[in-house]
């Protein structure tokens, strides 16, 4: 077995055969764009290959045995972040189908609503996830789409009020969906009781729109063509009373109305909480995608030769600006593909639980949504990166990165705004997993920070043991440049810097203690940047553990010391990008701080003749990049 072997089989995680299986299969399918093909073409090319998905079972693994599925959350997961390696549209098309609408209608459903779930398997019933508005997409508690309950008839009325309210971007809606998932406003006996889900169905045996139902075609968008993105608007659309996805909140025949959970901003949260899987799908998925453009850049900078001394040529991957440009993003790559790995063990954990602990389910969803936007960020930089190593070359669709870059665009945007989702994340941080505080509200957060004793921080970065050895085991008094390249160190720093961000972030919303509202949100928008930044290297934290506990599994010796040099640079790259705060609050003396970039050109030469194996490493084969450039003889 080879070294690239045996660093793809650290990095495929616990769902190994899932993406073993997967590299075959789908190979299988000729899943390569047609770009000759027009917009209805291509968008029935990809429904086409939905239906030859079924038989892998990888829609089947994401729901529970009892509802006719498998019971394999993280081989759901893995399945579609392969999907993501070969076609991006055919991985949101199936995202849509048997994660965002099968899993509201699961997670979301009771017993009357789970006898559905075959036929969504099977795509007997295809639907949408009707959920962004024109006017409120990462706002969704605002949502204007209301259900009211009519007792007389024992139906809900479903309603568009305002042009702000058209769903909108809606996956399937154009054309293949049945049947939406939608969330509106449930409003019974003249109240409304927050956001709920209905089954609504849009379209006839004939694909024509119901009675009431308005569908419209988002036609061309930036990427992802064989995806059929639409509008729906309602005008007074009744649908029987049993529609309601009931597990969070029941209407009797009568129209009063109980929930198991009274407050609506937790019940609200409680559901998204449940749909936590298409979350972690995105970022696993753009994730998936930067990995086939670093391999195209990548394998393209060892065969292509530019300018060099006397009339010769030297190869791309041998200048020290082309390495700095491919490598530090393959240490991200790994290091991204660690935590992803290691978040979907968790996720996986919690989901076949019938009790999951409510404090890990909370943290996950934290962490789902810092991954989320850190994971896209990164691959929209690796593609767009990657197009440019390729220069003009990498601007044909032919070579497939500039099709990787329209497709991965909006995955920045799926599921919420970055900065909504690391505000999030710090929200998460900053109440310390505080039930009684829901939303992303500021002025709940500024008011329940300003009444919170900060000393639980530091059992909000707590750590493994494993982790907490190579900190205890680091070189000691600080002078030392080198001791930069000790695991220990390089953790020290990103949690203290995570403690302080936090720490400093809690005593600046403290200032909103008895403020009124509008002085409480004045006091949360100064510091909304300060907030987001809690986020993020809250995320950088928790990812240069997962790499580090990565490394310990490995049970090759050559590869786990290969991978420690790559998570070197990951660290010292990630520490590079920061120099200004490190320094800035002290964290490095003027002469440590110099020293970081010549240290991570150090990992750069050290790195370079391994370049082909961290390529393969990554597990895409080269038979199914696509990029017809590396078939190019001489």
């Amino acid at each position: 077995m080879t070294l690239s072997d045996e660093l793809r089989i650290s990095l495929d995680g616990k769902w190994r055969h899932v993406r073993e299986e997967s590299r075959v299969r789908l190979a299988e399918l000729d899943l390569a764009a047609d770009h000759d093909l027009d917009l209805e073409a291509a968008r029935e090319r990809t429904f086409n290959q939905l239906k030859d998905l079924v038989p892998t079972g990888v829609p089947a693994a994401g729901y529970r045995k009892e509802h006719g599925g498998t019971g394999d959350p993280g081989m759901a997961v893995t399945g579609i972040e392969m999907l993501a390696q070969f076609d991006l549209s055919l991985m949101v098309k199936a995202g849509v189908q048997w994660g965002l609408f099968g899993g509201a209608v699961e997670n979301l459903g009771t017993e009357q609503h789970h006898a559905l779930i075959p036929k969504i398997i099977n795509l007997d019933m295809v639907g949408c996830f009707a959920m962004t508005e024109i006017g409120h997409g990462s706002d969704v508690q605002s949502l204007e789409t209301t259900a009211t309950y009519d007792p007389a008839t024992q139906e809900f009325v479903v309603h568009s009020p305002t042009k702000s309210s058209t769903k909108d971007y809606i996956g399937n809606a154009a054309r293949h969906a049945d049947t939406a998932a939608v969330f509106a406003q449930l409003v019974t006996r003249g109240q409304s009781h927050g956001v709920h889900c209905f089954l609504v169905q849009i379209r006839d045996e004939n694909g024509d729109d119901m009675p009431g139902v308005t569908t419209a075609d988002d036609h061309h968008k930036g990427g992802l063509r064989g995806v059929d993105n639409g509008r729906i608007t309602f005008d007074e659309v009744r649908i029987p009373r049993e529609n309601l996805l009931n597990r969070y909140g029941q209407v009797d025949e009568g129209g009063a109305y109980s929930s198991p959970i009274d407050d609506t901003g937790k019940r609200f949260f409680t559901m998204l909480g449940t749909l936590i899987r298409g979350r972690i799908s995105v970022g696993g998925s753009a994730l998936a995608a930067s990995e086939v453009a670093l391999s195209i850049a990548g394998r393209y900078a060892l065969k292509r030769r530019q300018f060099g001394p006397e009339g010769s040529e030297v190869l791309l991957a041998d200048y020290r600006m082309h390495q700095r440009r491919l490598l530090p993003l393959l240490a991200r790559a790994y290091a991204y593909r660690f935590a992803q790995n290691q978040q979907t063990a968790r996720m996986d954990r919690l989901q076949r639980s019938d009790e999951p602990d409510a404090q890990q389910q909370r943290e996950l969803e934290g962490r789902a949504a810092g991954l989320k936007a850190v994971l896209t960020w990164h691959a929209s930089r690796a593609v767009q990166e990657s197009r440019e190593m390729c220069g003009g070359a990498g601007y044909l669709a032919e070579n497939r990165i500039s099709t990787l870059r329209g497709d991965i665009d909006v995955f920045t945007t799926f599921e919420g705004d970055n900065h909504v989702m690391l505000q999030l994340v710090a929200k998460e941080l900053l109440t310390g997993y505080a039930a009684e505080v829901g939303g992303l509200d500021p002025l709940g957060m500024v008011k329940f920070v300003a009444g919170t004793v900060t000393d639980v921080v530091r059992e909000r970065t707590a750590v493994s043991q494993l982790i907490q050895r190579l900190i205890d085991a680091r070189p000691g008094g600080g002078d030392d440049d080198h001791d930069l390249l000790d695991r220990g160190t390089q953790l020290s720093l990103f949690e203290d810097r995570e403690q302080h961000v936090i720490e400093t972030a809690a005593r600046r919303l403290q200032r909103a203690a008895g403020a009124d509202a509008e002085e409480a949100f004045r006091i949360f928008n100064g510091a909304q940047d300060h907030v987001i930044r809690c986020g993020r290297v809250h995320i950088d934290r928790i990812v240069l553990e997962a790499f580090t506990a990565g490394i310990a599994r490995c049970e090759d010796p050559e590869a786990a010391d290969l991978l420690r040099e790559i998570c070197t640079l990951y660290a010292l790259s990630t520490i590079e990008e920061d120099l200004a705060w490190f320094m800035g609050h002290n964290r490095l003396s003027d002469a440590r701080a110099k020293t970081v970039t010549t240290l991570v050109n150090d990992q750069l030469e050290k790195l370079r003749p391994h370049l082909l194996t961290i390529i393969e490493g990554l597990g895409v084969p080269e038979a199914t990049l696509g990029a017809a450039f590396l078939l190019d003889e001489g």
